[in-house]
């Protein structure tokens, strides 16, 4: 498998590859991540909130029937395998994009799998924050509504950044399963040559640009939620 891994002849292949196939692949690996990760999070985002505050002792009950259907649709949309997810809602890809084959399709199958996660994430954000703060707003005559825009999402804007950042690296990882149904990307790079014409050299440079990319997103996101966290700036400020 390795012996001729680095010849001239598999290395000038892998170059011819990179110079054409690798620019489109990676502008369609973020475009597919950066978009599903944008549809789940105005999905998830708001799902996160009701789990927070619809639950009995929230600032906005719901019958305790909605509030156990919508957490046994999360939980079990988050217990289907990426792969085998992908492959239920055909019938939906299709219905929407009109294909299940090729980069647009995938975002369907991402969106579904990545928004149950999201609210996930939004509710352990939310559940952190200070209780005595809400109480506060509360006394003062502040709306549900008030409460969620401008005490609950402001006071866990950095741990929400936090955990978009894990989100869109998971989103990133489910792009590149995603090239074995025919989706485009540096997975369909990966799975195309390294597996169906083991050209393991151009699978292995796929894998790397892909762990770069989550570096990235990673660094990005840390540094947002370091700098939009009041508490790190209450810290630093003289008393």
């Amino acid at each position: 498998m390795f012996d001729k891994l680095f010849s001239s002849e598999v290395l000038a292949e892998a170059l011819d590859i990179i110079m054409t196939e690798f620019p489109l692949a990676v502008w369609e690996t973020l475009y597919v991540t950066v978009l599903s990760t944008f549809f789940a999070i105005v999905i998830g985002l708001p799902l996160g909130i009701l789990l927070v505050v619809g639950e009995e002792n929230g600032i906005l009950p719901l019958p305790k029937g909605l509030m156990r259907i919508l957490n046994i649709v999360i939980n079990l949309l988050r217990s289907v395998p990426f792969l085998i997810l992908m492959i239920l809602v055909f019938p939906l890809t299709r219905l929407i994009i009109g294909t299940v084959v090729g980069t647009a399709a995938t975002i369907i199958p991402l969106v579904i799998a990545s928004f149950p996660f999201i609210a996930r994430l939004a509710e352990s954000s939310l559940r952190e924050i200070d209780p005595n703060i809400i109480e506060a707003s509360l006394s003062m005559g502040a709306t549900p509504f008030q409460i969620i825009t401008k005490v609950m999402i402001p006071e866990s804007v950095p741990s929400l950044i936090s955990n978009a950042t894990i989100a869109i690296t998971t989103i990133l990882g489910y792009s590149a399963m995603s090239g074995i149904i025919g989706g485009g990307g540096l997975g369909k790079i990966a799975i195309n040559y390294g597996y169906y014409r083991y050209k393991y050299l151009v699978m292995f440079i796929a894998v790397i640009l892909l762990i770069l990319l989550v570096q990235l997103f990673q660094t990005i996101g840390t540094r947002l939620a370091v700098r939009l966290d009041r508490r790190q700036k209450n810290k630093k400020s003289p008393e």
